[in-house]
């Protein structure tokens, strides 16, 4: 599972600083979380495939989260894209792009696909036999999700010497790997146990911005192997948290606490702050391993 920051700050774009998008490649996919403006560059910059992004989520509909969205719809255009492209969100979104593509003209080419999200609970909104996506509602000023990434179960994997010595015929082994129990070529059944091993044990992300401090998430997060938590402002500033429904970093790292996260990455961070370094000392008082998104940087876990 690898994780490519686009971008991690909040509000506008810097000359050093991108609003927030991401890139999760996990099990053969390649998701693009949120789009804010010049997302389409930064890709570019990273060397991702545009043709690899056939799912996109969009967090909220705030302009720093979603801003680069129509561009990079009439880049695919523009490229002949033909793959059909499936789009996450809350529900105003579609009728945001689709009265941009009539007044410009810009229909797209290939099949755009709507996926409109209303609900306040945790829902499943994409499914497929390697990969689950959930959603993880927030409280922020407008209606905002975050998204857990989860594999699934692998196959178990075939001990092969093991497998050898218990005389199983070849055509039993995709079954193995299915769990089964199989007969030896004397008819004697094989306990599955005995001749294949546990596969890897299944690894989740998930994707938290922007939020308040929100407990109610906790249950949903829990054990992930990484979290990508917003930290708007450091403690100091927590008085310009609290209207404006962002989370400090000390905050972040109370819920990676929480939740008992393998991993704690913050980020979109205000751009008054030219140092992050206190961002990091503060939520490693609460939490330890916690590591600091930078435009372009890649988390591998």
């Amino acid at each position: 599972m690898k994780l490519t920051i686009l971008g991690c700050y909040s509000a506008t774009p810097l000359i050093h600083t991108n609003p927030t998008a991401q890139v999760l490649d996990i099990k053969n996919h390649t998701f693009l979380i949120d789009c804010g403006e010049g997302t389409q560059v930064e890709l570019r910059r990273n060397k991702v495939k545009f043709g690899r992004i056939k799912h996109i989520f969009i967090s909220h509909l705030h302009g720093d989260h979603c801003f680069g969205l129509a561009g990079l719809i009439s880049t695919f255009r523009l490229l002949t894209r033909e793959a059909d492209l499936h789009i996450y969100a809350p529900k105003g979104l579609k009728d945001v792009i689709t009265m941009q593509m009539k007044l410009s003209e810009s229909w797209t080419n290939y099949k755009l696909i709507f996926h409109e999200l209303s609900s306040k609970s945790s829902e499943l909104i994409f499914e497929d036999d390697k990969v689950e996506v959930y959603t993880i509602p927030l409280d922020h000023r407008i209606y905002t999700n975050g998204f857990l990434f989860k594999e699934k179960l692998g196959e178990r994997k075939l001990d092969m010497n093991a497998v050898l010595n218990a005389d199983i015929d070849v055509a039993y082994y995709r079954k193995l790997k299915q769990g089964a129990d199989v007969p030896d070529n004397n008819g004697n059944i094989v306990n599955n146990t005995l001749v294949t091993l546990d596969p890897k044990p299944p690894k989740s992300y998930a994707f938290c911005s922007d939020t308040a401090y929100n407990e109610s998430i906790v249950p949903i997060i829990k054990g992930v192997n990484a979290l990508y938590h917003e930290s708007t402002f450091i403690e100091k500033n927590e008085a310009l948290a609290l209207p404006t429904k962002h989370s400090t970093a000390k905050q972040a790292a109370t819920i990676a606490k929480k939740a008992n996260v393998g991993q704690l990455i913050l980020g979109h961070y205000s751009t008054r702050y030219d140092d992050l370094t206190p961002f990091k000392t503060e939520a490693e008082t609460i939490f330890p391993k916690v590591e600091l998104a930078k435009d372009g940087k890649i988390f591998e876990f």
